[in-house]
């Protein structure tokens, strides 16, 4: 079958790259046939490049100018001025800090949790079905309402769960002065911190399920008959079948986590050393009405996550290439 459809596109080939009328009309013809196949795809080409690639030509464009709205006679252009005092302000080079800090550990915590969650799922047991489909829920809770929920029903110090969780406890041991820590004001960037691992981590466990699921059976089956213990198993079988997928997992998490903005707003509103960059680029925005500077700290962002995402997708290119192979 392959041969005969290479044979038939040798002789197409023949034929287009051959002088004379025939050739032209096959080559309108193929012209033809190939735009046939590209005209479904050109309403949404159009959709995506007016909904993303528009306005960010814009925002390169106002990163390059003078563009304060509380002085609005000294706007022109600024040539780089914007992206030099990007990187030479100290709150910016802060949010940078916090985001790194803010993304590694949500990343690495969802991460581990996920593999776990993954390896007891991925056993069978009676009531699977409806634990992966409550354990999958906090990630599709809108961002806004997770953080929400943690801010108020959870980390409040006065009618918060945990603080009465601690006062439950204390009471059993016949103590009246439980602790009752004020969470996001003692530990801001590790209540945001738990937010979004609770959040992510689902995500996490998605991804290493089905790279768990997708795993040799025969291999593994083999393993246990020459004698490996469960430990072996996962050591020498497990985990290098799921490289590809924790590097995606953290990858893509890695996109997400740097661009999140509910949980910093909602819960602590950037403050106690939380502000992240998209935080930053909010209060550049909005609340300095510096449009020129906060252009530029955006395109900056962009640039950053552009080289995750280029990761990302090499590793996405890699598994569809395995998979092909097998």
């Amino acid at each position: 079958m392959r041969t005969q459809t290479a044979e038939a596109t040798r002789q197409v080939e023949a034929v287009v790259t051959a002088p004379g009328p025939q050739a032209a009309r096959a080559r309108r013809t193929q012209r033809a046939k190939d735009w046939a196949r590209r005209a479904p795809l050109l309403p949404a080409l159009i959709f995506l490049i007016i909904v993303t690639q528009l306005p960010f030509v814009a925002t390169v464009v106002i990163s390059f100018t003078r563009w304060n709205a509380l002085a609005p006679d000294s706007r022109g252009f600024a040539a780089f001025d914007n992206y030099v005092a990007v990187f030479a302000d100290p709150a910016m080079r802060s949010s940078v800090g916090t985001t790194v800090l803010l993304t590694v550990t949500v990343v690495l915590v969802s991460l581990l949790l996920g593999l776990g969650l993954a390896l007891l799922l991925d056993r069978s047991f009676r009531g699977r079905g409806i634990v992966r489909t409550l354990l999958i829920t906090p990630f599709l809770v809108v961002p806004v309402a997770s953080a929400l929920l943690w801010k108020h029903a959870l980390y409040n110090a006065s009618y918060g769960l945990i603080n009465g969780a601690l006062t439950w406890i204390w009471g059993l041991f016949g103590s009246n002065n439980p602790p009752q820590p004020d969470w996001m004001t003692q530990s801001p960037l590790a209540a945001v911190e738990v937010s979004l691992i609770w959040q992510w981590t689902p995500f996490m466990m998605l991804i290493l399920l089905a790279g768990l699921q997708s795993r040799p059976a025969d291999a593994v089956e083999a393993a246990r008959m020459d004698g490996a213990s469960p430990f072996d198993i996962f050591r020498y079988l497990t985990l290098p079948h799921l490289r590809r997928y924790l590097e995606l997992a953290a990858l893509l998490g890695t996109i997400y986590v740097v661009q999140n903005f509910d949980a910093v707003f909602t819960i602590t509103s950037g403050g106690l050393g939380t502000a992240n960059l998209p935080y930053t680029i909010y209060q550049t925005f909005y609340q300095a009405h510096d449009y020129g500077r906060a252009s530029a700290q955006g395109v900056v962002v962009v640039l950053c996550s552009l080289v995750a995402a280029t990761f990302a997708l090499r590793t996405v290119s890699s598994l569809l290439r395995e998979e092909v192979t097998r």
